[in-house]
């Protein structure tokens, strides 16, 4: 991921409104899913830890043989640690102000997989660029494709339920609804373990009678580019960057070559411009939302009305 976001982990670790994203991108930062540092800001973030770690060798001996009281004079009313004034004092004035900027998270989600050779080449580059998502999953396609989703869920990833043969869930009769989703439930938990496997109805569409059977928050999507439909990456990209604000949940699908090329496309361009890429269920904790099981979101901040 971009090195904005990894520095601004650094010096959150101690926040708490934050610990969930210091926690999935210290993992990056020091685990098997680091992101490179490359460019003009590698070099910022690599001059930043030097000076911060010069600061912690200077520190007088003596106070390691006596305890000494916490300064917590850095944090302010909200729990919020703020970047020392050394460090900061040794940036130019446009990247202090970067630095000081909250992050811009959104949520890219894939739909209709596992595929081994798309969805394994997208994983590759989202490990490559530090950046988090969610995928949901058919069922029928998890046999044989069980490495991928180990993968999915060692690498950080959410995992999610798009029923077992992408059935429309709005007028099918109950009990198939519920077979859908327990076949699926059930092979994810054999291939990855226990988990929460938030539910995304196929083509988005489920009635109000039928959601009360579901058990978990079900997602929609508040960026749509229809990328199995423009199967171009160039378009699919124009399209996301077009319509993509900080929030949002970007759909596209990991079985088409074109939309994996366009995945990749869109989190370069958006990192560069201060965006962050995580899991939905970060999404929804950063904004402070508690999802209800049952309900059809398009956003945190967004429900859908079922009828």
């Amino acid at each position: 991921m971009g090195s904005r976001l990894e520095l601004k982990a650094l010096f959150d670790t101690f926040s708490l409104e934050k610990k969930y994203v210091c926690r999935l991108r210290i993992s990056r930062f020091t685990g098997h899913t680091t992101g490179k540092c490359v460019g003009k800001e590698g070099k910022i973030v690599k001059k930043i830890m030097c000076i911060f770690l010069s600061l912690i060798t200077l520190a007088p001996a003596a106070a390691c043989a006596r305890p000494v009281e916490p300064d917590l004079s850095a944090y302010d009313a909200s729990g919020r640690a703020e970047i020392p004034v050394e460090i900061l004092g040794e940036l130019d004035e446009e990247l202090r102000e970067d630095l000081l900027e909250a992050p811009k998270y959104v949520a890219l989600t894939f739909d209709d997989g596992p595929r081994a050779d798309t969805t394994g080449r997208l994983l590759d580059g989202l490990l490559e660029r530090g950046a988090a998502a969610t995928f949901f999953v058919i069922g029928e396609q998890v046999p044989c494709n069980e490495d991928l989703l180990r993968r999915m869920r060692a690498e950080g990833h959410q995992i999610g339920n798009h029923t077992y043969s992408h059935v429309r869930l709005l007028k099918a009769e109950k009990d198939a609804v519920v077979e859908e989703i327990h076949k699926t439930e059930t092979l994810l938990k054999e291939a990855v373990g226990e988990g929460d496997f938030w539910l995304r109805p196929p083509y988005g569409l489920i009635g109000g009678e039928r959601s009360q059977l579901i058990r978990t928050p079900m997602i929609y999507w508040s960026v749509d580019p229809q990328d199995w439909k423009l199967l171009d990456k160039d378009k699919v990209v124009a399209a996301v960057l077009e319509d993509v604000e900080p929030g949002d949940i970007i759909l596209l699908h990991d079985f088409y070559s074109t939309s994996v090329d366009a995945a990749l496309e869109i989190i370069d361009r958006l990192q560069k411009d201060g965006y962050a890429f995580v899991t939905v269920e970060e999404l929804f904790r950063i904004q402070g939302v508690e999802p209800q099981a049952g309900k059809l979101y398009a956003r945190p901040d967004r429900v859908r009305e079922l009828n």
